[in-house]
């Protein structure tokens, strides 16, 4: 088992669903003390309709104002072609995540395309990624059920993960897009995904309340997974889930448990309490 670890940190998803217009400047100091602190990956952005996510509608302008001189490596998110197309020119941006849905339902409402149409999209953006040396990260949405009526089994999800991999998807996360994972769920899926496809990087992109955020962590992490995306004191929420108490996982309560494992992680904790104390100035 590979036992280096991977943290994504995920500013992009906490900020995405605030309602008032965060200042470009005071957005790009924000990620300026993430990139210091040193996280593997940073999911800053997005290239997706202004109409659809208007608070990262200044993704261009906030990446011209990054420090870059750091080891940390930038993530935005795309949607379609047209996405991929406007993120794939910018040098500084390592990984192009895509949300693939195992629900139609939900595939509909995300990105306004079906299944099948994504799975195009995926074909696009992998081939767009190995021209440009990009990777792109796929994000297996509803990987822990779905409450939108649509068919959901453990058989559906091993299946669209065996199919993204014959595609080329070498960095997959299994998202819990409704806040419904539990450890238990976490136990019975995760093991099996990374003992089946070993030579694909798999991680976990969960929903919990502050109350079950370190049993999530520990199932995870002693199912063997090694890449975790998480967010700053939890910010994010998760809009469909049930209780407004869901939203990512607190990074603070990440690093918290992983240190008891004795990893040491090779953060600037001077860095990291900065944007805590700078954090009160972006989430109102």
């Amino acid at each position: 088992m590979n036992n280096k670890i991977k943290l994504v940190e995920c500013p992009r998803d906490a900020m995405q669903g605030i309602y008032q217009f965060i200042d470009t400047k005071t957005k790009a100091t924000y990620l300026n003390l993430l990139l210091q602190t040193g996280f593997d990956t940073l999911d800053f952005g997005s290239f997706v309709s202004a109409r659809a996510i208007p608070q990262l509608r200044d993704t261009r302008e906030v990446l011209e104002l990054l420090d870059l001189n750091t080891k940390t490596k930038l993530l935005a998110i795309v949607a379609n072609l047209r996405g991929v197309e406007e993120a794939i020119v910018h040098q500084a941006i390592s990984y192009l995540g895509f949300p693939f849905s195992i629900s139609e339902t939900f595939q509909q409402r995300n990105t306004n395309s079906s299944i099948d149409q994504s799975l195009q999209t995926i074909d696009q953006l992998l081939e767009h990624c190995g021209r440009s040396g990009k990777t792109a990260v796929v994000y297996l949405s509803m990987g822990f059920g779905n409450p939108y009526g649509d068919e959901w089994n453990i058989d559906i999800v091993v299946q669209r993960t065996e199919q993204l991999i014959a595609r080329g998807v070498t960095v997959l996360s299994l998202a819990d897009t409704t806040g419904v994972s539990t450890p238990e769920k976490i136990r019975e899926i995760v093991p099996g995904l990374i003992s089946r496809f070993p030579d694909t990087e798999i991680g976990v992109h969960l929903h919990s309340t502050p109350a079950t955020r370190r049993e999530k962590i520990a199932a995870a992490y002693e199912s063997g997974c090694r890449r975790f995306d998480s967010a700053l004191r939890g910010y994010g929420g998760c809009p469909m889930a049930s209780d407004n108490l869901t939203g990512n996982l607190a990074t603070e309560d990440l690093i918290n448990y992983l240190e008891e494992q004795g990893i040491d992680l090779h953060l600037n904790k001077e860095k990291w309490q900065e944007a805590i104390a700078f954090s009160g100035r972006v989430f109102l």
